[in-house]
């Protein structure tokens, strides 16, 4: 961690610092309970819920997966006031810090959180949870004392296991009422707990119960049992409730399992592996002497096979000489399939390429072609009279004589050019008009302008 934290000894990209930062929180605060309210809800499809998390003091964002959802047994909303226990983690894709909730109540059961912090923090200061202070399990264990109700399944799970696992073990139930709800629970626990340990004939003690609601397991979190388990001078091993359970009894004892069938497996992991270590060295006789066997009976096949009798050798070569002929029959019949196909193949192919067959397909084309030659030569040729008659048509309608055939005429002088205004012209002057057909000559009299 300190490598993580020294930044002067190397520069780290932001993607490295929210990953170690992420490491950080949850080897850190792997399981919190906290109290605040809920705001911000919000479910999507995908069936997880996304909240926040808030109070005077100020606000965390959390994130309740589906999984986990399905076990609570409300429904919450904005305003809800509840305990939360869950992992502190951080979001690296965007540097979120946010609590990952596995657990959450309603605010009922906040003032026993508050007393559970309380306790644990004040025994936790006193050295109760001292990691030098836990004395050592003893392995293995010849004689199991188990604390709990007779009536529980926890007992049974513990004994069915250890019977299972150790059947050389010898297991002794000291009874407790182990009911959270009722206070005198943890008093009869303390007796039970007192009477196994002052027997002195238990090595080790499972102090056991299954699971409940945090009120059902509060006798394990009361001062008056965490002190008598931590003055107790037999190992005790805590097993109560389900994994995500945690009670004050758990930070005491010299060992916790999740499940009190993990207890169990724990008192008897060295009978077992040694039953275990048994049985492979059994199983590695047994596969060592078989081998053995296999191998000798091998060499004995191996030595018999060696000694034939000439009549299996002249069946052998006899059947050498049954296979010859078959390979001969089907490398000639395989010989003579392949000709054919060869010959049908040059068949059909001097078939496709005959010249009569060629030149009347030639002969067909050329027709085919003169035939669409000679309609698409007749098609130009309508094509452009009907263009020539549309132009000629064009023409006499803007050609001058046109014009003159409608009763117009043509005026011009002596040079030929056309007199379009009477002031091109003097009297006396001869002049050519030209007429549609014909033209004659005229003198020019009096001249008069038009304004």
């Amino acid at each position: 961690m300190n490598d993580i934290l020294d930044q002067n000894k190397e520069i780290i990209s932001v993607g490295e610092l929210n990953r170690s930062a992420k490491m950080i929180l949850e080897s850190n605060f792997s399981s919190v309970s906290v109290l605040g309210e809920i705001s911000n809800l919000a479910q999507p499809s995908s069936g997880h819920i996304y909240f926040t998390l808030k109070d005077a003091e100020g606000s965390i964002r959390c994130a309740m997966f589906k999984n986990q959802k399905m076990r609570m047994n409300f429904t919450p909303k904005d305003g809800d006031q509840c305990v939360l226990k869950g992992q502190v983690s951080l979001y690296a894709a965007r540097g979120d810090y946010q609590l990952i909730v596995r657990q959450m109540q309603p605010a009922g059961v906040g003032n026993l959180m508050q007393q559970f912090e309380e306790l644990k923090q004040k025994l936790d200061k006193e050295g109760l949870f001292d990691p030098l202070k836990k004395k050592d399990i003893p392995s293995p264990p010849k004689h199991i004392g188990v604390i709990t109700s007779a009536s529980t399944a926890a007992l049974q799970d513990v004994i069915t296991t250890i019977k299972r696992r150790a059947p050389s073990s010898q297991v002794t139930l000291s009874p407790a009422m182990v009911q959270g709800d009722t206070d005198q629970a943890h008093i009869k626990i303390i007796k039970a707990l007192q009477a196994a340990d002052n027997s002195k004939r238990c090595d080790v003690l499972i102090l056991a119960r299954g699971g409940g609601s945090m009120e059902d397991l509060w006798a394990f979190n009361e001062e008056e049992l965490v002190r008598a388990i931590f003055s107790c001078s037999t190992p005790i091993i805590s097993s109560i409730g389900h994994e995500t359970d945690f009670t004050i009894a758990d930070f005491v004892a010299d060992m916790r399992a999740p499940t009190p069938t993990a207890a169990a497996e724990l008192v008897t992991e060295f009978q077992f592996q040694l039953s275990d270590r048994l049985q492979e060295i059994q199983l590695g006789l047994i596969n060592g002497l078989k081998n053995i066997l296999q191998i000798n009976k091998q060499k004995l096949d191996l030595l018999e096979s060696n000694l034939k009798s000439p009549q299996v050798i002249l069946n052998e070569q006899k059947q050498k000489l049954d296979n010859i002929e078959l390979r001969l029959k089907q490398s000639v019949e395989k010989s003579f399939l392949s000709s054919n196909q060869r010959l049908a193949l040059l068949n059909q192919s001097l078939t496709e390429k005959n010249p009569f067959k060629i030149i009347r397909n030639l002969l067909k084309d050329v027709e085919a072609l003169s035939k669409e030659m000679i309609k698409s030569f007749s098609y130009l040729v309508t094509n452009k009279s009907k263009l020539l008659e549309k132009i000629n048509s064009n023409l006499n309608a803007f050609s001058p004589l046109a014009v003159l055939d409608r009763g117009y005429a043509i005026v011009q002088n002596s040079t030929g050019q056309a007199i379009k205004n009477s002031q091109e012209i003097k009297s006396g002057e001869l002049v050519t008009t030209r007429l549609s057909s014909g033209s004659f000559e005229s003198k020019i009299g009096v001249i008069k302008h038009e304004k």
